[in-house]
């Protein structure tokens, strides 16, 4: 019998009806009425899974695969957050526009032919629009069940977490410490990290004061001007008048940091040395003088012999913790709620800390949904006690440290959307896409200033920013660079070998390392595939810091870069599971298989 080829597409995706169609297949439409009911959200996946049930494909909220009785466009769901979102007039237009490529037709009179028919191929935003017990074991799917153990924000940091038990790998010398706000210990584990944190910050700062640079700190090089060194971590000293002296608490700071390396080299084994965060330290106070240092310009008192302690003590700890470099010295942390993607409703906090509030004293910007820097721990115990907003809820959100050390472009912040594919889950089968793009800020980077447009690079936010008139003007106005354009910038750095020799295996361990640690808990199935979009910010030495994995990273292109790469990498994707079933040796593009267990 001649093999069927009917496909499916689920949402905004000309290019894959395009290359489907080009291969002969005949594409069993999706009801107009339920289309228009769907809004394509990139990166949307992770908004379904943290606000509802796990991708087990239980819910439904579009039946593509009912072949008793055609497709049927809306079935109902037992939880109200299953529904698909209403698109905006905009969208609908554009999706209208995309799928307008039959003007005689044809293509309408195949799909009602087929209209009864199982597809073979299913490409679509989401799992659950597909009902799993109708599947047949040669039904190719773009979705893995329970992908959100490691594409919500409290599954990645869970998931990580536990990595240390499942392979040989440290989670800290790739995916900044994360901590989960709704678990009693992992809060109590994150006030103990921001106080030591501050600590460590302060012998830094006293330092700086000094004219020394902390001991085993990584810096750019002389040449590389415009990476933001200098600029990414000023000193709030003008701001303020001046502030006392506090002769104490570099010696307070020094005696907490003793501590803390005794434990990390477990030389507390013998004597129950209780952790530093648990002792007398009237720690309140510490914070108090701590942020006036570091946020309001006082001035420190430090001896020579002092000098010497904190360098040395620095270096020793720098041995122990990977994270100390890119911690900085101003303890930035971020909150993230696990209800939102695309950073939408993000907003910076820590600005004058006195907008009036009217949520158990919370400032206004931590009570608005979406991510929130701060340098306060107040702000952020208020925010797990209090803020019981709807689009709040303590459980959902996460902490995580900033990496205050990064790489900069023209002074301003960027990170990298890379892309990779999970062919397989038992044997582990991953491919990497050797292209991948950059996202720039709108607005100069600053640590002094933690709002929104400096700080998250998310398209979906900066689209809402002009460029500010202190942006350099050699970043691109439409804030996109493709990896080959990030090359030439760090060949002109002198740091040509950065890429190939840091960047890329550093993004390759991470999004390796994340898999295995989820990989138990992924419900796996052959035949379907997963194409993913991690999210990497870059430190100060090269190295990638894995951010967030995205399911349905977005394929709407807002630059003529991302024109030209989406629809590359969907083109490969195709070719890596539809053309290499037939013919092994066929080109897959820019895909290398990087592992298969």
């Amino acid at each position: 019998a001649q093999e069927k080829k009917i496909f499916t597409v689920q949402g905004p995706y000309p290019i894959i009806r395009r290359l489907m169609r080009a291969r002969g297949w005949v594409e069993r439409k999706v009801p107009s009425t339920g289309r228009r009911m769907v809004k394509h959200r990139g990166d949307q996946d992770k908004q379904r899974q943290e606000t509802g049930p796990s991708n087990g494909g239980g819910g439904q909220e579009e039946a593509l695969l009912n072949p008793g009785g055609g497709a049927q466009p809306f079935v109902g769901t037992k939880h109200p957050l299953h529904y698909p979102w209403r698109p905006t007039e905009e969208e609908e237009e554009k999706e209208e526009e995309q799928c307008d490529e039959d003007p005689n037709g044809i293509h309408d009179l195949m799909s009602y032919l087929v209209r009864d028919q199982l597809p073979n191929f299913i490409w679509t935003n989401y799992l659950e629009a597909t009902d799993h017990q109708l599947l047949q074991h040669d039904n190719v799917v773009n979705h893995y069940a329970r992908v959100d153990a490691f594409t919500t924000k409290e599954g990645l940091c869970l998931s990580l977490q536990n990595l240390p038990w499942i392979e040989q790998a440290d989670p800290n010398t790739f995916f900044p410490r994360c901590y989960r706000l709704g678990n009693v210990d992992e809060l109590e584990t994150f006030i103990e990290d921001f106080r030591l944190t501050a600590a460590r910050s302060l012998l830094k700062l006293a330092l700086e004061e000094a004219g020394d640079r902390p001991v085993g700190t990584e810096q750019v090089p002389n040449n590389a001007k415009g990476a933001g060194d200098h600029v990414s971590h000023p000193k709030h000293s003008t701001a303020w008048p001046p502030s006392p002296l506090y002769p104490e608490l570099v010696e307070e700071a020094l005696e907490i940091c003793r501590q803390h390396l005794g434990v990390l080299q477990h030389q507390d084994i013998d004597r129950n040395t209780p952790s530093p965060c648990r002792t007398c330290i009237d720690w309140d106070r510490f914070l108090q003088e701590y942020y006036h240092v570091a946020h309001k310009g006082a001035g420190l008192v430090l001896t020579q012999q002092q000098r010497k302690q904190c360098q040395n003590l620095l270096w020793h700890l720098a041995q122990q913790l990977p994270q100390l470099d890119m911690e900085g010295k101003l303890n930035v942390w971020i909150l993230k709620p696990g209800a939102e993607s695309q950073g939408r409703g993000k907003a910076g906090g820590s600005r004058e800390h006195t907008e009036a509030s009217h949520l158990g004293g919370i400032p206004q910007s931590l009570c608005s949904p979406g991510i929130v820097c701060t340098t306060q721990l107040e702000e952020v115990l208020q925010l797990a006690r209090s803020c019981m907003a709807p689009s709040v809820q303590v459980g959902r959100w996460v902490v995580q440290k900033y990496v205050e050390r990064l790489l900069t472009i023209f002074g301003t912040k960027f990170d990298i959307r890379q892309w990779f594919v999970v062919t397989d889950w038992k044997p582990l089968t991953v491919w990497f896409y050797r292209d991948c793009y950059l996202r720039f800020c709108s607005q100069p980077f600053s640590l002094c200033h933690l709002e929104r447009a400096r700080h998250l690079c998310n398209v979906s936010v900066q689209k809402w920013y002009k460029t500010s008139p202190d942006q350099d003007p050699r970043v691109p106005p439409d804030r996109i660079w493709s990896n080959e354009q990030f090359q030439k910038y760090l060949a002109q750095l002198g740091q040509a070998d950065a890429w190939h020799q840091m960047l890329v295996p550093g993004m390759k361990a991470a999004i390796l390392n994340t898999l295995r640690s989820a990989q138990h808990q992924v419900r796996f199935r052959k035949g379907s595939f997963e194409l993913y979009g991690a999210d990497f910010i870059v430190g100060e030495d090269f190295q990638p810091w894995l951010l967030e994995i995205n399911s349905s990273p977005t394929m709407s292109p807002s630059s003529a870069v991302t024109r030209r790469l989406c629809a590359n990498v969907q083109r490969d994707t195709l070719r890596l599971v539809l053309d290499r079933k037939d013919n092994p040796t066929c080109p897959i593009g820019a895909f290398e298989l990087i592992y298969k267990e």
